[in-house]
């Protein structure tokens, strides 16, 4: 299995945000918010990966791992702010009720969800992504 890559992670994410648009566009709110989380989940792991945190390998192998790794190293003493950390955390939530839960989530619920994984998507091309751009 091929390593994973920053850049084809960030790719991943803008594609899943484009896709949540498009779904909750058409009235899906649920899979607006599978892909809306996959979104942010991508983008965290690209950050993770460019910022050179310790145990790349280790990234993405739970959901939870993942989104403490990203708290743990870019939130608490890091460039991410604490409220994409706490959004990022609430877009797993939303994505478990979307998923498992049985139910369907409200088109408000969702609308927000969209527009924070628009924003948290581009809030990591910029921190981490921005400079090499160029």
């Amino acid at each position: 299995m091929q390593s994973k890559s920053s850049s084809a992670l960030m790719g991943k994410a803008t594609q899943a945000v484009a896709s949540a648009r498009v779904l909750l566009d058409l009235g899906d709110e649920d899979g607006a918010c599978n892909r809306a989380y996959y979104a942010m989940f991508d983008a965290a792991q690209a950050a993770l990966l460019e910022s050179g945190v310790p145990a790349p390998d280790a990234l993405g192998k739970t959901h939870r791992g993942l989104i403490n790794t990203f708290s743990a190293y870019l939130v608490k003493d890091g460039p991410v702010s604490k409220e994409l950390g706490r959004q990022l955390k609430r877009a797993e939530e939303m994505r478990l009720v979307a998923d498992y839960n049985g139910e369907s989530v409200v088109q408000a619920d969702a609308a927000e969800l969209v527009l924070q994984a628009e924003a948290f998507v581009l809030a990591m091309q910029r921190l981490f992504f921005e400079d090499k751009a160029s």
